[in-house]
């Protein structure tokens, strides 16, 4: 186990990591005592070279170069480390915000562009739906009754006794309201004009 070495100027990421609008107010990162609990049961860590702890580790000692680090984008975000911490420090909470820091830097943006047509679903329907250029992935993945079902989809409503999943104009007109003064709209307008 490596001990975390704290000095007087190490606190600048933390800090800025608990003010982060994501960040719960009981999110415990300075009570991580690196048990490598959250490591141990991961599956991001199993399959790829993120680890939680020494993520949280380099976070603690204003490593600053971890918000670039290729390896936070391979988290999960299950929130498995979170059930297991003794501390109650949630490694997937503070992945999140340093992700969120790297896009905000333009670096991060080439991970997510290919969700953002899940942003334009929001904008078009005022609801998420898998955007139509992920159909033949789905199609491959889940088989040809994804199809069917993305096909047959009101009817199949109709037999559940559901009532229609589209959203009148008005709701998707005040959606898209909220989308563009939230700067929705502006951040992902910003994330589909990066170039590769």
């Amino acid at each position: 186990m490596r001990t975390i070495k704290l000095n007087k100027n190490s606190h600048k990421l933390v800090d800025d990591v608990l003010k982060d609008l994501k960040a719960s107010p009981d999110l415990g990162i300075y009570k991580c005592v690196q048990c490598g609990m959250c490591t141990s049961i991961c599956p991001g860590a199993s399959q790829s070279d993120y680890d939680p702890r020494d993520m949280v580790r380099r976070v603690l000692e204003d490593d600053v170069s971890i918000v670039d680090d290729e390896n936070i984008w391979n988290c999960f975000s299950c929130y498995t480390c979170n059930s297991v911490c003794p501390s109650g420090n949630n490694a997937s909470e503070v992945n999140q915000i340093l992700r969120q820091m790297s896009i905000d830097k333009g670096e991060g943006i080439l991970k997510i562009q290919s969700f953002a047509a899940y942003g334009d679903s929001f904008i078009e329907l005022g609801v998420g739906s898998v955007p139509s250029k992920f159909f033949d992935d789905m199609v491959k993945d889940v088989g040809p009754e994804y199809m069917n079902l993305k096909l047959n989809i009101e009817d199949i409503r109709s037999d559940l006794g559901l009532g229609s999943y589209i959203l009148p104009e008005k709701s998707i007109d005040e959606v898209e309201e909220i989308l563009d003064k939230s700067g929705f709209k502006a951040r992902l307008k910003r994330i589909k004009g990066c170039k590769k």
